[in-house]
């Protein structure tokens, strides 16, 4: 396993649409092993592949409860709707304020091209549509309703 660099907001490849994965092979795996490995040493809780400059439909995410991996994920069905923060590795320092589904349902396919369906729903749910959402070159700051201030961090701690 290998770190792999976080690209950045700045960088044009965040704008572009992954391709699907066709093969399944060792190459597949070593890019899901690094970004898993990249995502938990920049203490994140998901990882698209365009965030580590691979144009491919490969997310890997752990809310709390084990890593999962999904190769060319699809959202089948989303329900209620919830508001809340969110930052992004590719985005240092920055976070905002995002409404998105309170219960998804999502079709995908592991590392060997298995296909399972996944339902989640609040802080899991939140992270797979941003981590698809990155698939399709799209990032958080395009669908925030504000930014967050550090400040405003402070005070809801306090509270």
């Amino acid at each position: 396993m290998a770190l792999r660099k976080i690209v950045c907001i700045e960088d044009e490849l965040l704008r572009k649409k992954s391709r699907p994965v066709e093969k399944f092979d060792e190459k597949l795996h070593r890019l899901l092993d690094d970004m898993a490995e990249t995502m938990y040493q920049a203490n994140g809780v998901g990882l698209a592949a365009p965030q580590v400059a691979v144009l491919r439909r490969v997310v890997v995410m752990d809310c709390g409860d084990g890593l999962i991996e999904m190769v060319n994920p699809e959202i089948v069905e989303t329900e209620g709707e919830q508001d809340g923060p969110e930052g992004c590795l590719s985005v240092p320092g920055r976070r905002g304020m995002v409404k998105r589904p309170m219960k998804v349902r999502a079709r995908f396919q592991d590392r060997n091209g298995e296909w399972y369906e996944i339902e989640a729903e609040e802080l899991l749910a939140r992270c797979i549509m941003h981590e698809t959402d990155h698939l399709d070159g799209r990032l958080y700051v395009d669908v925030m309703s504000r930014e967050i201030f550090d400040d405003e961090l402070e005070e809801e701690e306090e509270e």
